[in-house]
């Protein structure tokens, strides 16, 4: 059904619709508002307050094949609804509240009005690839290390508190696939890493440098699931405030960067 959904949400045909767009700097303090309250009593009992999916419907924050459409073409879908997957139409909310609600949903994705660098992106790129060393397992723009996500797109969907938030507390609602696992092999030595794929009979780690281990279970003494990232807890006291606004600027900056490079889809 989200499968579906989805599928809807890129196909469906073109209809007449006020060309205003939502994310524009004339949207004032009362359409965000409006876009906020239509969203949550409307919309986020199907797709989540955040906009990343409940029960009823899918992801529409994160999911690059919906960010990715134009906003005349999100218009037509609040509008027009689409038919045959419980999307319903919001027509009767007329062109400010459909406006409106589409410019909420912008500001989920992270694609509201701009909003301002804490600090200066060049100094935090420094950082980045010297140090603390971020580049050694986190990769932005085709440079740096592989066991880390690749963060060149991480800030489009994330919010200047939320990034300064997973430098300094990495473990905060850590995904249970980016735990640090620990393996002692039988003749004692240990290898540190990810598991990257893992059944009951075999394991197989990536570990700092990036190489990826396979292991038989049944050769290892012992493999330990830590609740911690590999990523140090500490930065929130090894950097200062301005060092931390400098590495989030680096990152909001090629994100944006990387977004204007994305051509939308408009369904015309």
């Amino acid at each position: 059904m989200l499968f579906l959904l989805a599928y809807a949400l890129l196909a469906f045909p073109p209809a007449q619709l006020a060309q205003q767009s939502p994310t524009s700097k004339s949207a004032g303090n009362s359409g965000a508002l409006a876009g906020t309250r239509i969203f949550s009593t409307r919309c986020a009992a199907c797709h989540g307050r955040d906009g990343r999916g409940a029960e009823r419907g899918p992801n529409i924050a994160t999911r690059p094949e919906i960010q990715h459409l134009s906003d005349k073409a999100l218009l037509r879908i609040v509008q027009e609804g689409v038919p045959g997957t419980g999307m319903p139409s919001f027509g009767s909310r007329g062109a400010s509240g459909i406006q409106a609600v589409v410019g909420h949903l912008r500001t989920l994705q992270g694609r509201g009005p701009a909003v301002e660098l804490p600090g200066n992106p060049n100094r935090g790129k420094a950082l980045f690839f010297g140090n603390p060393g971020c580049s050694q397992c986190h990769m932005t723009n085709g440079e740096g290390g592989f066991i880390g996500s690749d963060l060149s797109s991480y800030s489009t969907t994330q919010s200047v508190d939320e990034i300064r938030s997973a430098i300094t507390d990495p473990n905060k609602n850590l995904d249970p696939r980016k735990r640090t696992v620990i393996v002692t092999t039988a003749d004692g030595k240990t290898q540190t890493g990810i598991a990257r794929n893992e059944d009951n009979f075999s394991l197989q780690l990536q570990t700092l440098d990036g190489t990826f281990h396979s292991f038989a279970k049944s050769d290892l003494q012992n493999i330990e699931h830590q609740p911690r990232s590999l990523m140090p807890a500490d930065y929130g006291t090894k950097l200062s405030r301005q060092e931390l606004d400098d590495l989030v600027s680096y990152l909001m900056n090629i994100g944006r960067t990387r977004e204007k490079r994305k051509p939308q889809r408009d369904e015309n």
